[in-house]
């Protein structure tokens, strides 16, 4: 195996093994509340503290990266991960657990940029696409298996082993690391800027703000509260904008989102997968609160959306350097929403291969946005600005799916209460129930065609050419 492979290995399992952390646990909430006497809202920040530490972490993994080097703060970053893994399997209370998720989240959020700009420095920019949609593969692969196989070790085991579980590809992927990357280059005195600290200290507090408010906003009663700290998080925010664009060295470099592949595959990440998390948050309330399908039945649509996304993918890999990126991302914004537009006819338990149907729909529309984005925010991107980008890239990852979840969840709230609905359980309520659901789901269909606007200002031709004639651009 040569030595780009090995690295794209090490990246890849890394990615799985963050995803599957990130995707796994929702399962375990019923035994996590019942074991350590924990309240829906504290369940709701095992998952909130483990993107808090992944989001805050992020910005600062460019400079940690150009300071101590790649590969020494990879392994650092999977040993954190481990033992925290450890220390979440082992948590006495629910305050403990949600202490140990941050901290797996400081450890999750560097594997992801870090193994990325590694990877992708070694690859041209017309090999980019393929190693792509690879990457993509494995970023499905996680969210269709982990409830499935997190309700098996629940079942079987406990709680406890959903986070070992973590332990053994955490050990793997760091004695690969060990064994296959090559030594950090000596660091070159003066070579590497000084550390925005206070860049740092006011990005991290914008995020804690923005993330707080949204799921404040989610949360029945908070509503209010959650507009307050989501307003003071915007403020924040733009003062850090402001600041960093002022600076020599930020810590972020933001104009690396002025160039426009980057930033429209950035904003297309947004307004279709982003989306899709949010409706599939809302999808299961309803089939599972209102239509009285089992957890099972509802788990296991994602099988028929994964499957689908894998044929997105594979049509992604094949036609990207024949089409481009326009008519790909066209397509599959337009299916997203159709997918979702057929959650309108579903109304009873029994339309199982209706919904199957929906889920493929959006799972191959999802997919050819997601895998295309992918495959074309860094085709402009310079080999030294690719750790950058790639903290850009994540950031917005993870903020495009606490922002679905958390915008859909507000307009249900909001929805519901100007109905007078205070329950889903009511069975005399359930027909106007599904009505508001419906909304959603309309509503959110409209949001996936925005991009589309998007899409026209993409020079095709131009991508068409870099892809075809690389060492001219």
């Amino acid at each position: 195996m040569d030595y780009r492979k090995k690295v794209a290995a090490i990246y890849l399992l890394g990615f799985f093994v963050d995803l599957i952390n990130m995707f796994i646990t929702s399962v375990a909430y019923p035994d996590i509340g019942h074991a350590l006497g924990a309240s829906v809202a504290q369940l709701a920040w095992i998952s909130t503290a483990y993107i808090l530490g992944l989001t805050i972490v992020i910005p600062a993994s460019a400079w940690l990266a150009a300071y101590y080097g790649s590969k020494t703060v990879f392994m650092a970053s999977l040993l954190t991960f481990l033992c925290a893994s450890v220390g979440a399997g082992l948590a006495p209370s629910i305050e403990a657990l949600i202490a140990w998720r941050c901290v797996q989240g400081l450890g999750g959020g560097l594997l992801i940029p870090l193994g990325q700009s590694m990877t992708y420095q070694l690859y041209q920019p017309a090999e980019r696409p393929g190693l792509s949609s690879v990457i993509m593969l494995v970023g499905l692969l996680a969210p269709a298996l982990s409830p499935a196989l997190g309700g098996v070790i629940v079942d079987s085991l406990s709680w406890r082993a959903i986070f070992y579980l973590n332990v053994p590809f955490a050990a793997l992927a760091l004695l690969l690391a060990a064994c296959w990357l090559r030594p950090d280059s000596p660091r070159v005195p003066g070579a590497v800027p000084r550390l925005d600290v206070g860049g740092l200290l006011a990005g991290s507090v914008a995020i804690l703000l923005l993330l707080l408010g949204l799921t404040m906003l989610g949360t029945p009663g908070e509503a209010w509260t959650g507009a307050g700290v989501l307003a003071l998080g915007a403020v924040c925010a733009a003062l850090y904008v402001r600041g960093a664009l002022k600076k020599s060295a930020p810590l972020l470099k933001l104009r690396l989102a002025s160039e426009p592949l980057l930033r429209i595959s950035m904003l297309m990440y947004l307004l279709v997968p982003g989306v899709f998390m949010g409706v599939s948050l809302l999808a299961m309330l309803y089939l599972q609160g209102v239509l009285g399908l089992s957890a099972s039945a509802a788990g296991a649509l994602m099988l028929p959306w994964a499957f689908a996304s894998f044929a997105a993918i594979s049509l992604t890999a094949k036609s990207y350097r024949r089409v481009g990126p326009q008519p790909l991302f066209i397509f599959g914004a337009l299916l997203q929403a159709a997918g979702m537009l057929m959650l309108l006819r579903v109304d009873g338990a029994g339309q199982i291969f209706w919904l199957a149907g929906a889920y493929a729909v959006m799972g191959f529309g999802g997919g050819l946005c997601s895998s295309t984005a992918q495959s074309t925010a860094f085709l402009r991107t310079p080999d030294a600005q690719l750790s950058q980008a790639s903290a850009l890239w994540n950031i917005n990852r993870q903020l495009g799916f606490c922002l679905g979840v958390a915008l859909l969840s507000v307009l249900l709230n909001i929805l519901l209460a100007a109905q007078g609905i205070s329950s889903l359980d009511d069975p005399a309520q359930h027909a106007r129930v599904a009505q508001v659901f419906h909304w959603c789901f309309a509503l959110a269909a409209s949001a996936c065609v925005l991009p589309l606007a998007l899409c026209m200002r993409i020079d095709n031709r131009a991508v068409l050419n870099l892809l075809s004639h690389p060492q001219e651009s």
